[in-house]
Parts: C-alpha cells; sequence; structure tokens
C-alpha cells in the first residue's frame, strides 16, 4: 500500500488502490436510501459536515447522488465492519449497523484531510482486530470540563477506538452528583490546594488554591449520549475499597478509624480505605445504583488497585470478618470485598471490571481484569478462564515521558516513546490459542497527577494514541513501522485541523 497516498490510521484490514480519483466538486450530494433510518441520514449529515469543513464545498444529503451512505443487513462482517469503495465517478459506503458507517466516514475523512480535491480511488474492506479498544481519562487529580469530555471522545473514535474509561472518583476528589449522598461533590469533590512540583522528589510546596467540580448525573448523561452516537461506550470507575479519601472526607463513617478526613492535597496512596462493613456496602450499592441509572454498560470498573492493608490489619472490626468468614489474610478480605460486589452488580445485569490487583485473594467468579502492572495479572487471568482487557504501564500509560525528561514537561516518570506503543502486542505469547480469546482488548490509561490543563493532557496523549489506534484495529501481521511513519505526516496536519495540542515528534 502507498502510505502517502493512503495515510489512514489506523490501517484499514484490506485495501486494492485503484486507478484515477474521485474529484470533489461544488454541489456534492450524499445520498441516503429512501428507507434509510433517522440514523443513517444522520450520519450522512455528519459526513456533509465534514466535506464542508475539509473542502470549503458545499454538500448536502438527499435520497441520492454520487457518494452513497447505505446500512444494509447483509453486508459482510460484523458491527464495526464496512466496506468503502472509491472510483473516478462514485464512493459508496455500506455497512450493517451503524457504528461501521460511522468508521467509514473517517477513514473517508483522513482520506479528503490529506487530498482535499480528489480521493484517491480504492476498494477498502476493513473490520476490527480487538472488540475492545479503549482510552482511559483520569479525572480525579484534576478536573476537566464536558466539553472537553466531549471533545476527547470525539478525538478517539475518529481513530476508531470504542471505550472511553471515565475514572471518575480518586483520593484527590470525587466527581460524579449522587443524590442520595450529596456530601460526595459538596465536600469529596473540592480539595483545600494541590502539591506543587514532584511527589515523590524535593521538599513539598502547595499552591494555596482550592480544586474540583463535579459532573452533574444530566451532565454525565449528556457525555454518554454524544459517546454513543460515536460508537464509543461510556466505562465508568468508582474506586473501592482503596483510592476512597475523597468519599471518606464526606461520610468518615464508612472508614476503619474515626475521622475527619480531608480530601487528599498531594499524590500517591492513602491509607484511609473503605471498612468491610454492612453500612459500606449499602453506601456502595446506592451508589452504584445511581451509576447503573446513568451509565447503560455492560461494565462497571470498581478500581480495586493499590489497597493498603495497614487499617484492616488494625481494625477488630476487619478481622472478625476475616474469622468468621474463615479468610486467611486481607489479601482474601479484598477479594472478598470484591465478590460481593460483584454479586451486586450480576444481580443488577451488569459485569465488574477491575486492576489487576483484584486477583489477589482469589478472582472474584465472573470478573473481567485490567492488567497495567505488566502482562502478567493479564495471563493469569486469561488462564483462569476470565476476560481480559491489556492496559501494561511500560507500553500503554500515556502519563510517562515521551522523550528526555529533560526538555518535556514534568511527568510522572517511565518512558513510553509511541515506538513503545506501537511495537506493543496485546496478545502475549505464553497464551495458547483459547486463551488468548480472553483477551478483549488493549487500552491505553491517561493518568492526570501532572496534567493540570487539557492542552496538557492532548499534549501528552496525542500522537501516541495513534500507534493505540492502530495496534487495537489492524491486523497484527499487517502492522509496520516504517509505513505508520509515512503516514504520520498526515495525521499531524489532521490533528492540527482538529485543533488538537499534540507533542510533535523530533
Amino acid at each position: 500500500m502507498d502510505a502517502v497516498r493512503y495515510p489512514v490510521i489506523p490501517l484499514p484490514r484490506s485495501l486494492d488502490a485503484g486507478d484515477g480519483a474521485f474529484v470533489l466538486q461544488p454541489g456534492l450530494r450524499i445520498g441516503v436510501a429512501d428507507d434509510g433510518t433517522a440514523e443513517v441520514r444522520r450520519l450522512g449529515e455528519l459526513l456533509a459536515g465534514y466535506l464542508r469543513e475539509l473542502t470549503g464545498l458545499d454538500a448536502s444529503v438527499g435520497t441520492d447522488g454520487p457518494i452513497a451512505v447505505r446500512m444494509r443487513a447483509d453486508a459482510p462482517g460484523g458491527a464495526e465492519s464496512y466496506r468503502l469503495e472509491i472510483t473516478p465517478e462514485r464512493i459508496a459506503l455500506v455497512a450493517s449497523e451503524p457504528r461501521g458507517l460511522y468508521y467509514g466516514i473517517q477513514t473517508l475523512r483522513q482520506l479528503v484531510a490529506a487530498s482535499p480535491q480528489a480521493v484517491p480511488a480504492a476498494l477498502i474492506d476493513d473490520a476490527p482486530r480487538f472488540a475492545y479498544r479503549g482510552l482511559h481519562l483520569d479525572v480525579g487529580r484534576h478536573f476537566f470540563p464536558v466539553e472537553f469530555i466531549k471533545h476527547y471522545i470525539d478525538l478517539l473514535a475518529t481513530f476508531k477506538l470504542n471505550t472511553f474509561h471515565w475514572h471518575l472518583t480518586e483520593d484527590q476528589g470525587w466527581r460524579l452528583e449522587i443524590k442520595k449522598y450529596p456530601k460526595l461533590t459538596e465536600i469529596g469533590a473540592w480539595r483545600k490546594e494541590t502539591i506543587v512540583g514532584h511527589a515523590r522528589r524535593g521538599p513539598k510546596g502547595y499552591d494555596g488554591t482550592r480544586h474540583g467540580g463535579f459532573y452533574t448525573q444530566d451532565q454525565a448523561r449528556e457525555v454518554v449520549a454524544y459517546a454513543r452516537e460515536r460508537g464509543v461506550t461510556v466505562l465508568p470507575e468508582i474506586e473501592m475499597p482503596g483510592h476512597s479519601l475523597a468519599a471518606l472526607a464526606a461520610y468518615p463513617e464508612f472508614a476503619n478509624v474515626p475521622g475527619p478526613f480531608e480530601v487528599r492535597t498531594t499524590w500517591g496512596i492513602s491509607e484511609e480505605v473503605f471498612a468491610p462493613s454492612d453500612g459500606t456496602f449499602a453506601f456502595l450499592e446506592d451508589v452504584l445504583r445511581e451509576v447503573m441509572d446513568i451509565f447503560p454498560s455492560e461494565y462497571i470498573h470498581i478500581g480495586g488497585d493499590e489497597v493498603p492493608k495497614k487499617r484492616w490489619k488494625e481494625s477488630a472490626a476487619a478481622q472478625a470478618v476475616i474469622k468468621n468468614e474463615k479468610l486467611a489474610n486481607e489479601d482474601e478480605l479484598q477479594s472478598w470485598f470484591i465478590r460481593r460486589i460483584e454479586r451486586f452488580l450480576n444481580a443488577n445485569g451488569r459485569r465488574l471490571i477491575g486492576w489487576d490487583e483484584i486477583l489477589e485473594g482469589g478472582l472474584a467468579p465472573n470478573a473481567t481484569v485490567m492488567s497495567w502492572r505488566g502482562t502478567k495479572g493479564g495471563v493469569a487471568a486469561a488462564k483462569q478462564g476470565h476476560d481480559v482487557v491489556m492496559a501494561p504501564q511500560e507500553d500503554l500509560y500515556f502519563d510517562h515521558y515521551q522523550a528526555d525528561p529533560e526538555h518535556e514537561p514534568l511527568a510522572i516518570g517511565g518512558m513510553t516513546p509511541m515506538q513503545d506503543t506501537y511495537r506493543y502486542e496485546p496478545i502475549p505469547t505464553d497464551l495458547s490459542a483459547a486463551e488468548a480469546t480472553h483477551v478483549l482488548g488493549p487500552e491505553a490509561c491517561v493518568w492526570t497527577e501532572y496534567m493540570p490543563t487539557t492542552d496538557h493532557v492532548e499534549y501528552m496523549a496525542y500522537p501516541r494514541v495513534l500507534a493505540l489506534a492502530e495496534l487495537a484495529w489492524s491486523p497484527r501481521e499487517a502492522r509496520d513501522w516504517d509505513s505508520f511513519q509515512r503516514r504520520l505526516p498526515a495525521a499531524f496536519g489532521f490533528l492540527e485541523r482538529l485543533g488538537v495540542k499534540y507533542r510533535k515528534p523530533s
């Protein structure tokens, strides 16, 4: 494939070059069938908007035209597949479901952005390699407005990612309105100040500025609807039993020791975790009921990572649970805690996903593991017959430096240049073919301790998201670093058109 003529990211499953090009002329008409659904017409209007923006030409939607957008039940492939045929006479896009049409439109959009006068002829048959293609954003450490969240979703969908993992609660801030527990946002959404500089180095200073914010339930529903139109599932994360200091500052009765507590002003991990009590579970189930009412996702992420056991070791009540439930230790107490939450989620038709620490002490029966401490947790879970999302920090943590720290903004540490992300393979070699089917796909994580602004978030995420998109979507055998590099200049131009404050690789 000519990477300069067809600079599409992610690389399609199959692209056959054609002769000539479709010339874009004034009065472009996009045809949707007479029996086309309202959704197909909406997508036709979306394409018309892109064409107007990219070419400056008028474009409109009708029942016929040289550009045809069709949904056909007998179209080949799955729900996210599409066929895009470009000839000098016409452009035809067909898919079996709206998501496939959306992705085909994104491919055509990139081709037009790279060649706004004439789109090169091609036959593209495309489908994703992985069903799960995720990008995460931590809004607990720093809060970002709804309009940026929508922009973030718009961008990830543009590159055919389909899951937005919204990390909504932390020691440093609780970001979602819960109507039954208003103090979660009245108190838990705000910290009095924020550490200046790196939390692990040198004397600590603070900025003296109150920081916080939260999303109302109406705003969260608005985000879910916005994402749905772009084929994106919003995966909410409510952390438990650790990373819970903001919640305990609001409701100290669910802690292991008497409060009061303050929302954490520095980074790192608090010793305070939820007590394994009936009161705590009643509170968490109430919270999760409201979360499930807002978010229709199959999965609910419950965190489960980095849980210090000090308070449980010192708590007579926690030790009584260990004794009564015949648990061996605090690791098994954590597993018992997660299993109890899983039973509640399963009873409500949802599935639990958590970070790989939920393996410790025994994995909950139906849990899915998100493997971040390398791939060992993912491998162990897959070998036990559990589904896995691969998010190893070495390759897919976008809070790491991208180049020499001397010349980069302050970051948490680590080094993950785009090339490392691109070359990451989500299916470990030590899984059998049957075990490998449990790998749902990859996810990259954007933790925001050191990203106080939206521009900084974009700088850290892009262009590495482009590498993530290709490894998540494109066939393994088709991925080629040299081809990817040749397609990057057009991608950078596209990002600039979209107003993305990406890092320009040296």
